[in-house]
């Protein structure tokens, strides 16, 4: 199965499935000598892992984080780092009614006319549980760009109907994205989400919603023009993440509704002397190359596919029409689990062509290190 792998130079492959014995990383191309600690890692993991909300699925998970290689004395070695996480609460007994039959809006389907084989025990590899490798290895990335004084923070902004307009992008911290489970700042639309999320779960349905996600401290420069730009690579990186069906970057759609003379961003010089824009439609990215202004990108997220009331399908063998009710242990709503994965993407992402920018020119600076 080809597909496993990100990155040119920060290269993630993942591996596992969901209810395998185990799933995790490999990472190839983080430089020697920063230091990491397996907590750094266990910060991110406990933020997605199953039974961390009560909004989410009743599956438990630890998620602890067994490092294998690539670190030693609290430093990594600049060799493959291979993080492995493994499962404790899979129960397979339960997608035993429906291995048979193709489930509604799943991978079900396209994985058999892909492969003509596929591991039917809660999706196999094409289930939201792969995505414990991509926030371990995100985690990874995050402290590298940590050093490069680049921060990384994503929040829901919308659920179903409700939608949050009030969050700056500029001052959010992750304090205040975490204070809710819901993991939206504000705290009377964190209160609606919720509501509409318990209020789905009730239902036996599910519902869907968006992710806002900014980096801010991001160098200019980073980006390779044409086939693979900034915002490019982030699209791709967000919309490999399973249930993710749309992506903006800046104004994204709004700016189709507006005039050039309102939407171009004006360059100004701050009280340092470094050029900036007065505002930021642009979201971070000009040309496909960042500008050095904070990058903001939104992601879009379907509802769960496996909701609990009577649906239609069709059987693998023969292909007989049947009706039937999902089982088993679903999020009713993926947005507050998929915040630290978004942000694990952004990171990917980022270090990878911060990375490669570095021998974009022959008189490439360094970029600034606490250390210097």
């Amino acid at each position: 199965m080809a597909g496993n792998t990100h990155g040119t130079l920060f290269r993630v492959t993942t591996f596992g499935e969901s209810h395998g014995p185990a799933l995790g990383c490999v990472v190839d191309g983080c430089p020697a000598g920063l230091v990491l600690d397996a907590a750094d890692i266990q910060r991110d993991l406990d933020r997605r892992r199953p039974g961390a909300t009560a909004l989410g699925t009743t599956r438990k998970e630890s998620d602890q984080v067994e490092v294998l290689s690539g670190l030693f004395d609290g430093r990594t070695l600049g060799t493959p780092l291979c993080l492995l996480v493994r499962n404790q609460d899979a129960v397979s007994r339960q997608y035993v009614p429906m291995r048979g039959l193709y489930r509604p809006s799943h991978a079900d389907f396209t994985t058999d006319m892909k492969y003509g084989h596929r591991d039917w025990r809660g999706g196999g590899r094409s289930s939201a549980r792969e995505t414990v490798g991509r926030v371990a290895a995100g985690a990874v990335a995050r402290k590298l760009l940590q050093v490069y004084g680049v921060e990384v923070i994503a929040w829901v902004d919308s659920v179903g109907q409700v939608d949050c307009t009030t969050v700056d992008p500029l001052s959010v911290t992750a304090a205040e994205v975490d204070r809710f489970e819901v993991r939206c700042p504000d705290e009377i639309a964190a209160a609606a989400m919720e509501k509409t999320i318990v209020a789905a779960r009730k239902e036996r349905d599910t519902v869907g919603g968006t992710i806002t996600c900014v980096a801010r401290g991001v160098p200019a420069g980073l980006g390779q023009p044409v086939f693979d730009k900034l915002e490019a690579a982030l699209a791709a990186a967000m919309l490999s993440l399973p249930a993710c069906k749309g992506f903006e970057s800046g104004s994204g759609f709004r700016g189709a509704t507006q005039y050039g003379s309102v939407h171009n961003d004006p360059f100004a010089v701050d009280k340092r002397g470094k050029v900036i824009t007065t505002k930021n439609d642009s979201g971070g990215i000009q040309g496909g190359i960042s500008n050095g202004m904070p990058i903001v990108i939104r992601a879009a997220f379907k509802p769960v596919a496996t909701h609990f009331l009577p649906q239609t399908t069709v059987t693998v063998a023969p292909h007989t029409p049947v009706e039937f009710q999902a089982t088993g242990r679903h999020d009713p709503c993926v947005l507050p689990r998929a915040v630290p994965i978004v942000e694990a993407m952004m990171c990917l992402v980022l270090i990878d062509h911060l990375l490669r920018s570095m021998v974009d020119k022959v008189d490439q600076p360094r970029y600034p290190s606490p250390h210097d």
